[in-house]
């Protein structure tokens, strides 16, 4: 009761204080909810989630145990319709991207995210210059182990040409295996045909002179160049290439970005926040809900 008593006035005086800002105008200081960004949750699981360690090291353990199939059968090609003539007496090689395949980039997403901000090239391009990407967990150890075979290491990365030398000092600093002379690290813009995003003639270029045994990646467009369709082109193109995953071709999740975002909303990349969240919203198969 004693409570119960003296907590009423003090409730009226703080009632009446609030009513007096108000009437002046002035509003009271309130906690304020973090801004809403779409990849949150994303980002978090990639660099919080032990499912998405297990996920990425489990994928890259299957690697292994296709390689070894791979080494066995001189047919095995990982790139065909890209792969030379006579690829069963060529030296072998395999083939990986760069970012959320190699390099753990969530440092950057999670500055996105936390600065409510886009990705844009002039912010990319500092983070790489800073050398802090990390490993995607599983990815060192499935490349010592093709090493530890005889298999030669190509990535293959839509980073661009100015952005290489930095990008091969972050690769040796976490250990990766780089050629003196960068020759395995094969990115956009460095050569004349290879300034277009699309990966085809890069991984031709490879296939020339070795027989790929392996593609790895995060998104449909390390593997093929038809990724930028809709959704449905999409589907039809996964599902053209059933036979090739997990096993030639090996896919790592990636949540936080990539051409399948693009594709929900007709890659108009210019679009608001909401008119682009409106469409991915349009776009799910949703429960009707009860009855």
């Amino acid at each position: 009761m004693f409570d119960t008593m003296h907590r009423r006035p003090l409730a009226g005086l703080v009632a009446a204080g609030l009513f007096a800002l108000a009437a002046t105008g002035i509003q009271p200081a309130m906690a304020e909810d973090p801004a809403p960004n779409d990849g949150l949750n994303a980002t978090y699981w990639t660099q919080k989630a032990v499912e998405f360690k297990a996920n990425a090291y489990g994928q890259y353990m299957l690697a292994q145990l296709r390689l070894d199939q791979a080494l066995a059968d001189k047919s095995w090609t990982a790139i065909p319709g890209e792969q030379a003539s006579g690829y069963e007496s060529l030296p072998t090689a395999v083939i990986l991207d760069l970012d959320e395949t190699v390099m753990d980039n969530s440092g950057y997403q999670a500055w996105v995210v936390k600065t409510n901000g886009h990705y844009s090239s002039k912010t990319w391009t500092p983070y790489v210059n800073s050398e802090t990407s990390g490993a995607v967990p599983g990815s060192l150890e499935f490349i010592k182990y093709a090493q530890s075979k005889g298999v030669a290491i190509f990535y293959i990365s839509n980073r661009k040409d100015h952005e290489e030398k930095a990008t091969i000092a972050n690769l040796k600093q976490l250990g990766y295996p780089v050629a003196d002379d960068g020759s395995n690290v094969l990115v956009r813009g460095e050569k004349e045909e290879w300034k277009k995003s699309a990966k085809s003639p890069r991984r031709t270029a490879v296939g020339a002179t070795h027989r790929v045994l392996l593609n790895i990646g995060d998104n449909l467009g390390d593997f093929t160049d038809e990724s930028d369709g809709t959704p449905a082109e999409r589907l039809a193109v996964y599902q053209k290439n059933q036979d090739m995953w997990g096993k030639q071709w090996i896919m790592i999740a990636n949540p936080t970005y990539g051409s399948w975002e693009g594709a929900s909303f007709g890659f108009q990349w210019k679009l608001s926040d909401g008119e682009k969240r409106q469409l991915k919203l349009d776009k799910l198969d949703a429960w009707k809900g009860p009855e």
